[in-house]
């Protein structure tokens, strides 16, 4: 099959004929119909994260049919359509996994990074972390598969917050925005200066106020969500949060915080990160989307071109999300 492979983190990723992956007992074989370019997919290529398996075929944001089966699956068939997202096999028996938080297992794998993802025309993946889709597996459906999910988990992790403000208005953010607004929430969006587009775009989406990071909203927020990987931002959204307010860090990776003055923390602010996800999480999400129901909006690239989707995203060139098309 053709793959997009990583060799070494920091350089490109190369086009290649490999074997089809031969499914375990417990896994299933997926025809890849799209897959997602995800910012996490550029942490792994970029050597953002350690340790990923290499060579890896990236790609988290999969969505496609079943073609075959091991011997052990219960659930699954050929010809289902199923969504692969990050997380792509837990333990079940650690304190974590038995307390329902899968998503802080102690030996997880991970879809594209320490496990063999979506950059492909196939993938294997463990049956219990292939949702079932109600939908055709097609490009649109891919990025909610970890741009939706992790854009749920750090709503949800949010609270009951009205006014929501979005650091970082690309993939994420713009599904996110559509669920908080079926939800009566008032979104306020938050992107680079003088991304004049993307502010365009964030009130297209029903963002009651769009603006420069740096700038303070016109009210104080209840909860604020990062999804740029920019530790300079904490200390500013704490700025724009009330007393009692969230500031939710979504990213796997971040460059480091900087230093900030006790005050801004005090009242009651709480600063929490969002780690992966759980299945029910990805089940209560795809269950909503359809009901929002959410639009993404989508660049499609060929598979060769993922170089090219990693770089536009890289260089904060895309306006929603990037979709490879094998």
């Amino acid at each position: 099959m053709r793959a997009m492979v990583l060799d070494r983190p920091g350089e490109p990723l190369e086009a290649r004929e490999i074997d089809v992956p031969a499914p375990g007992p417990e896994e299933v074989l997926v025809k890849v119909a799209a897959c997602g370019v995800c910012r996490t997919d550029l942490h792994v290529v970029d050597g953002d994260l350690p340790d990923p398996t290499l060579p890896i075929v990236p790609g988290h944001e999969i969505v496609g049919e079943v073609v075959s089966c091991g011997a052990r699956v219960e659930h699954l068939a050929p010809g289902h359509a199923v969504g692969i997202p990050w997380l792509g096999h837990t333990c079940g028996t650690c304190r974590y996994c038995r307390h329902g938080q899968e998503n802080l297992c102690d030996t997880p794998a991970f879809t594209g990074y320490t496990r063999q993802g979506g950059y492909a025309e196939y993938v294997a993946a463990d049956e219990r972390f292939a949702f079932p889709l109600t939908e055709a597996p097609t490009a649109a459906v891919a990025p909610l598969l970890c741009a939706g999910l992790i854009g749920y988990r750090s709503l949800r992790l949010a609270g009951d917050a009205r006014r929501i403000g979005l650091y970082g208005f690309g993939a994420a953010a713009h599904i996110v925005a559509q669920l908080a607004r079926y939800e009566g929430r008032e979104v306020f969006a938050f992107t680079r200066a003088g991304d004049a587009a993307a502010q365009r775009f964030a009130r297209r989406l029903g963002a009651v106020w769009a603006g420069a990071s740096e700038q303070s909203p016109p009210e104080l927020l209840d909860a604020a969500i990062l999804y740029a990987p920019v530790g300079a931002l904490v200390p500013l959204a704490l700025r724009a949060v009330r007393k009692g307010g969230t500031v939710v860090c979504a990213g796997i990776h971040m460059s480091d915080i900087p230093s900030f003055p006790y005050r801004d923390l005090w009242e009651e602010r709480t600063i929490r990160s969002v780690a992966n996800l759980t299945r029910r999480d990805g089940e209560e999400f795809l269950a909503l989307a359809p009901k929002v129901p959410i639009e993404t909006t989508i660049e499609e690239f060929p598979l060769a071109a993922a170089n090219e989707a990693l770089r536009r995203l890289r260089d904060g060139h895309m306006t929603g999300a990037a979709v490879l098309i094998p």
